[in-house]
Formats: C-alpha cells, sequence, structure tokens
C-alpha cells in the first residue's frame, strides 16, 4: 500500500523551506542572484502599477513576486540536489522513495562490501532494479537479482538501469523523468499482489558464501570417523 501522507503544520513548512534556502544557497552559486532578480523585477513592476493605475496591484505584485520566488526555489533546488547526489551511495534508492506517487523501494538487495548495490523498485510500470557502483560488478549483481526475480514476476516488466555518466547508463539528475515516461503497464491491484510476492522472496534468509562456521554446524555434521 502506498505510504500514508503525515500532516506537516505550517511552521514546520516554513522550517523545511528554510532548510531547502540554506542547502540552495550553498550548493548553488547562481541561487541568490536568482531570487533577487525574482523579488526586485515583480515589484519593479508593481511600483510602476501602483502609480499609474491602482493601489489594487500591489497584493497581486507580493502574490507574483512569491510564486515568482517558489519557481525559483524549486527549479535551482532539484538541480543542486541532484548535483550533491551524484556519486553518492544509495542516492538512486533516497530519490525514489522521496517521489510522489505508489513506488515501492527496497534499497539494496543485492550489495557488496565495495559500496555496490542493486535497489529493488515496484509500481505501475512494472518491477525496476537501480544499480549503483562499479560497472562491472553491478552488472554482475543485475543478472543474480534479474534470474532471481524472473521465478515470481510472471509477466510484469523488468526494467534495468545502472546508474552514472558513462555511455549506456542512466544519469541520476535523469532518473525521475526517465521511470515517469515508462509505460504504466499494472494495476494498482497489481502492484499489491507483486509487492506481497517480491517481500515474501527477499524475506527469505540465504545461505552465506564459503565454509559453514563450526558453530553453526548440526550436530555429527562432517565429523570424520577415525581410525582404529
Amino acid at each position: 500500500m502506498a505510504k500514508p501522507q503525515e500532516k506537516v503544520s505550517f511552521g514546520q513548512r516554513l522550517k523545511q523551506i528554510g532548510m531547502v534556502f540554506q542547502f540552495t544557497a550553498k550548493q548553488d552559486r547562481w541561487f541568490a542572484p536568482l531570487v533577487a532578480a525574482a523579488v526586485l523585477i515583480p515589484l519593479a513592476l508593481t511600483v510602476v502599477a501602483v502609480i499609474l493605475w491602482s493601489w489594487i496591484w500591489l497584493p497581486l505584485g507580493i502574490l507574483f513576486t512569491l510564486l515568482a520566488v517558489l519557481i525559483v526555489l524549486n527549479l535551482r533546488s532539484n538541480k543542486a540536489m541532484m548535483n550533491a547526489a551524484e556519486g553518492q551511495p544509495g542516492a538512486a534508492a533516497q530519490i525514489m522513495e522521496n517521489m510522489r506517487g505508489d513506488w515501492r523501494v527496497t534499497p539494496a538487495v543485492s550489495s557488496t562490501t565495495q559500496m555496490d548495490m542493486v535497489h529493488l523498485v515496484i509500481g505501475r510500470p512494472g518491477v525496476i532494479l537501480l544499480a549503483e557502483g562499479n560497472p562491472q560488478r553491478v552488472r554482475g549483481l543485475l543478472g543474480q537479482e534479474k534470474r532471481r526475480l524472473s521465478k515470481v514476476i510472471g509477466s510484469a516488466p523488468l526494467h534495468d538501469y545502472v546508474i552514472g555518466q558513462e555511455e549506456g547508463e542512466l544519469p541520476i539528475r535523469k532518473l525521475r523523468t526517465t521511470l515517469l515516461r515508462l509505460p504504466r503497464a499494472l494495476s494498482g491491484k497489481d502492484v499489491n499482489s507483486l509487492d506481497k510476492r517480491l517481500k515474501a522472496l527477499t524475506a527469505r534468509p540465504q545461505m552465506p558464501k564459503g565454509a559453514i562456521p563450526k558453530n553453526m554446524r548440526p550436530p555429527g555434521a562432517f565429523r570424520q570417523s577415525r581410525g582404529r
């Protein structure tokens, strides 16, 4: 099921906007000049309109100014967040978890000690695997996950992407738009059913690779017979 939306108070919303302002200003050197322009240009036009016509233009000018600032904040903060997320382990899963819509995200269903990982996403387009890390290693992880998932997803579409900047890889700044453009192949009921099956699959304990530790061996196992 989709995650329920938590109610946010007006004060909390202002605090969040302030944090976004601070973060964007640190990451984007053009943010402050663009905000200044978004404030000064509408206000200057408002003053001219008030002088030439009527005071009725004052509240309208203030509203246009606020709207312009919010538009600049939205555009530049998204770009700043994408720049900051690029190359960070787990960034793709975090972006998906914050996307609007019914996206079921399981971070790092497969990973290595070198911080290579594959995230599982279930949504209306089907099953999506997002790989982050060394391209050679994550392609091996992707192959393992595709073989494992193919046993339970049935006819649901399976998409896979390697996040990166090289040829054939998906830049993280294009992740949202790429997934939103995928055709909707599943209904909400199909997504729920698929989510349950895959959760049951990923919940199964997997045996560790390598020799079994002595304290985990069953009594009598691997016991060698002694010569007389």
